[in-house]
């Protein structure tokens, strides 16, 4: 479980192409409070450490979680938004996060709004009804709130900070991310009898 709060903006060092992909991720992160086995998000995709080295961690990726993501994307130099999973007691500044990617969108536009840009995404039709304006939305891994919504195309604002802090500063048109629509909206779905 993730807050969607971005604690460090690493990049994919070395993959290796084996049964399932294995990817080295190098991180700020102090491994020395890393158990092996931990998850962290990556892109908005939970990976699980599977080897710890001393400034970068290994993790297996499955076919499955490529099908899914935008991982097949990603060549040694991708940079990636970082946060270690949860622990009780912590702050939730963000919004519950699970690392469960539901599909893949893409970045419309990016406008600027003031000091702020106003990005524009398009998301796959099965999932636009998981989308509402208000709502939460994890984009790479960052909790979005959602200020608007078109059909299939919705808008939020990201902060300065945000954009410093995070991939958004390095992205624009045309890209593809990760999505995670907010946990409550695939609950209520099942509640009324659509399938999430």
């Amino acid at each position: 479980m993730f807050t969607g709060i971005i604690t460090d903006v690493g990049r994919v060092v070395e993959i290796e192409r084996r049964g399932d992909l294995r990817l080295t991720i190098q991180t700020r992160f102090d491994l020395n409070g890393v158990t092996m086995g931990a998850s962290i998000a990556s892109n908005g995709v939970c990976l699980t450490v599977v080897e710890k080295l001393a400034d970068a961690y290994k993790v297996d990726v499955s076919a499955e979680t490529i099908a899914k993501t935008t991982v097949g994307d990603w060549v040694v130099g991708t940079p990636l938004n970082l946060e270690r999973s949860l622990k009780l007691g912590d702050e939730l500044g963000g919004h519950l996060v699970y690392g469960h990617v539901d599909g893949v969108g893409e970045v419309v536009s990016v406008t600027p709004d003031g000091d702020s840009h106003r990005w524009r995404f398009r998301v796959p039709q099965t999932l636009k009804r998981f989308i509402a304006a208000k709502g939460s939305v994890a984009l790479n891994g960052v909790s979005l709130t959602v200020n608007e919504v078109d059909d299939d195309i919705f808008g939020v604002n990201i902060i300065p900070h945000t954009a410093e802090q995070t991939t958004f500063g390095l992205i624009g048109p045309g890209a593809r991310i990760n999505l995670e629509v907010d946990m409550l909206a695939r609950y209520v779905a099942r509640l009324v009898g659509k399938d999430a």
